[in-house]
């Protein structure tokens, strides 16, 4: 299971302050802040409350003792929680960033004033403090996430989801950051929409890690029937889900050792996602699909892509770090007789069962098994994907334009009947023509990553704040903006 995932995310606090307003909102800021993370399960990074005056930074000394404080921890924290209880010191705030040099996600929130206490003792005046901080942010090129709403109470239950969504957008975004990939065999030949550039994701820090699929294939062979970790991929593939009675014991001993040697080669490289050569050398030269292999490791949020979609599984891995669920990569593949806003989205069976919402049926390729033989094909993972919300997410390498970009957008899959065999997502997305007419006049890939839920907004948060990648955010209302020097 991805470690990485299920990390426990650690966020810096810091309350900033101006000293000449009334410190004290400032205690009652740290505490709430810190029951609200304690209450998510998220860890926090701070100074003792009696290490500045009022427990806040309101002055560049202050400044200073938290940054360094936060670099000594700096491997640790994920994203940093800034609070004004008050308007603050945008000087103080906004030189503890840039000391502190962590290049992580920064979460602005600015407390409410309250109508019966504006007089010259109580009034916070946060409201306008958070416009000079963001200026001081733009001036220094540090890119932050906003509230839902411009002012909150640090009590209360809006902050609190507030908390929750932007600890996933910073699991998001240092998960993306030097993410490893592991490419099993060459990009399959009829598949030259699968091409990317290694070079552009480098320049984001994703590696990719490459191997052979003739060693893979020697790999699984050479696993012996007395190996202990074999004998427990036996028994998880025979829970996964049913086998039909005509599977053979054999067909079932191959795809345990096939599953047992990716599993080995991805721990061993600390691959945090993978794609592989599915079709048909596998089938050819070792005799099962890969489909079951693949469908497992997503469902332990490892996720894996047919067809070596390298940039199929970083999307799935984007979904996964979002969600914290597991995604599966599907084709945009068929209309729905004459309604505009669905589709059929498909693939072979390499489904995650969770994604399908219900026990799955293991057994042959069907479209492979009917030219090659279905004695080579087993390990396909079939079943008609429940209904509920979702959401889709596609990355792909412009070499042209030399960067990342992607798309994404959420939307439902529907109980609507379709008589295909393999994984079937009936789906439904509002404006879907629309959506096709940017991905074809844009060159992006016929695959796409589709998660259960909606998250769309932690991945967009993500990608265009944080990474800086171009992003077309489907259905969403367009927010015009300047853009910062870094890209942001």
């Amino acid at each position: 299971m991805s470690l990485r995932i299920r990390r426990k995310v650690k966020l810096g606090v810091v309350i900033g302050s101006r000293a000449f307003f009334s410190p004290a909102p400032c205690r009652a800021a740290r505490d709430d802040v810190l029951a609200q993370l304690d209450r998510l399960g998220i860890a926090a990074v701070t100074l003792p409350f009696e290490a500045t005056a009022n427990g806040a930074v309101q002055s560049v000394a202050d400044a200073d003792l938290y940054a360094r404080h936060f670099r000594d921890h700096a491997g640790d924290i994920d994203g940093l929680v800034i609070c004004l209880p008050n308007f603050g010191d945008e000087i103080a705030v906004a030189e503890l960033v840039s000391r502190a040099k962590l290049n992580v996600p920064v979460l602005l929130q600015a407390s409410n004033d309250e109508l019966d206490k504006v007089d010259v003792h109580s009034r916070r005046d946060a409201f306008c403090g958070k416009i000079s901080v963001t200026n001081n942010f733009w001036q220094y090129g540090v890119p932050f996430t906003d509230t839902t709403m411009h002012t909150c109470d640090t009590w209360g239950a809006e902050f609190g989801a507030d908390l929750e969504r932007f600890a996933r957008v910073c699991r998001t975004v240092r998960g993306l950051r030097g993410a490893r990939l592991g490419a099993i065999g060459a990009r399959t030949g009829a598949f030259q929409t699968m091409r990317y550039s290694e070079k552009l994701l480098q320049a984001s820090g994703i590696s990719v890690v490459t191997v052979d699929l003739s060693e893979m294939m020697a790999a699984a062979t050479a696993i012996s029937d007395t190996d202990t970790d074999l004998q427990a991929a036996l028994a998880r593939i025979r829970a996964y889900g049913t086998i039909p009675a005509h599977i053979s014991s054999d067909q079932i001993l191959k795809q345990a050792r096939w599953t047992l040697a990716v599993n080995r080669w991805i721990a061993e490289n600390d691959c945090d996602a993978s794609a592989i050569q599915c079709w048909r050398a596998l089938q050819d030269n070792y005799g099962c699909a890969t489909c079951l292999t693949m469908s497992m490791m997503g469902e332990d949020l490892m996720p894996s892509a047919c067809e070596v979609d390298i940039m199929g599984a970083l999307s799935m891995y984007a979904l996964a770090l979002a969600s914290g669920a597991p995604p599966a990569i599907l084709d945009w593949n068929n209309n729905y007789a004459d309604e505009t806003d669905m589709c059929v989205c498909t693939h072979c069976g390499n489904f995650p069962k969770s994604f399908i919402g219900d026990t799955p049926e293991i057994s042959e390729l069907d479209v492979l098994g009917e030219s090659i033989g279905r004695s080579k094909c087993f390990g396909a993972v079939k079943g008609k994907v429940k209904p509920g919300p979702m959401s889709y997410f596609r990355l792909s390498s412009d070499d042209r334009a030399g960067t990342l970009r992607c798309y994404l957008g959420e939307g439902e899959f529907t109980d609507d009947p379709f008589g295909m065999d393999g994984g079937i997502a009936v789906t439904r997305v509002a404006g879907l023509r629309q959506l096709l007419r940017f991905i074809t006049r844009n060159g992006f890939e016929h695959h796409v990553a589709m998660v259960r839920g909606h998250h769309a907004d932690v991945v967009h948060e993500a990608v265009s704040r944080y990474l800086g990648w171009p992003v077309y955010h489907h259905g969403a209302a367009p927010q015009p903006h300047f853009s910062l020097s870094s890209g942001v």
